[in-house]
């Protein structure tokens, strides 16, 4: 699903969607509406989602509005939600921000290294597919920091500490892509 669901409006204008654009949140907008948001407050700082009131620190949109852009108005929407990726995608986060991206970012990466049609890097998608392999031989090794065997269900936290750790490197590593890709230089 590379769109929003089909019975799906923007919350913005409750129409259906022009130009859909998917915030870090996962939630669906028409790139013009959030456009008009982010300017309603201070354009100074990203701008926080209608729904669930996260700060919107990346916008995607679509793989059919970005085949798109040679439609003028397209084209102005499209460079405004680059533009605003330049300002806001960039930026570093903290440990809550990133872990709240972590859905978003591993669901959109888990559709893109199936899909062969997509165009993810081959260094990128190895460098997944090695984290992702490293942590499962971890988790089923009987090599840990913290040994089951002898601390029982606290010595899984070591493995879940890896696993989120590993998570969050490769939703970065993601989300550079992403931002590359979308007004990112």
């Amino acid at each position: 699903m590379d769109g929003p669901p089909e019975s799906d409006q923007c919350s913005v204008c409750h129409g259906g969607f022009n130009t859909p654009c998917q915030a870090n949140c996962s939630h669906w907008f028409c790139g013009n509406c959030i456009m008009l948001v982010w300017h309603h407050g201070s354009a100074l700082q990203p701008c926080k989602c209608p729904l669930c009131r996260r700060q919107i620190t990346l916008l995607v949109p679509t793989e059919a509005s970005l085949s798109q852009r040679n439609t003028p108005e397209v084209a102005e929407i499209l460079g405004k939600v680059e533009t605003y990726n330049r300002y806001f995608g960039g930026q570093s986060r903290g440990l809550i921000q990133r872990m709240q991206d972590l859905p978003f970012l591993l669901r959109r990466l888990l559709r893109e290294v199936l899909d062969p049609r997509r165009s993810l890097p081959l260094v990128i998608r190895a460098r997944v597919i090695v984290a992702t392999i490293l942590t499962g031989a971890y988790i089923l090794s009987p090599v840990d920091f913290i040994p089951e065997a002898i601390f029982g269900i606290v010595g899984l936290l070591d493995d879940l500490l890896i696993t989120l750790v590993v998570f969050l490197h490769i939703a970065t590593i993601y989300r550079s892509v992403l931002y590359r890709r979308h007004g990112g230089s």
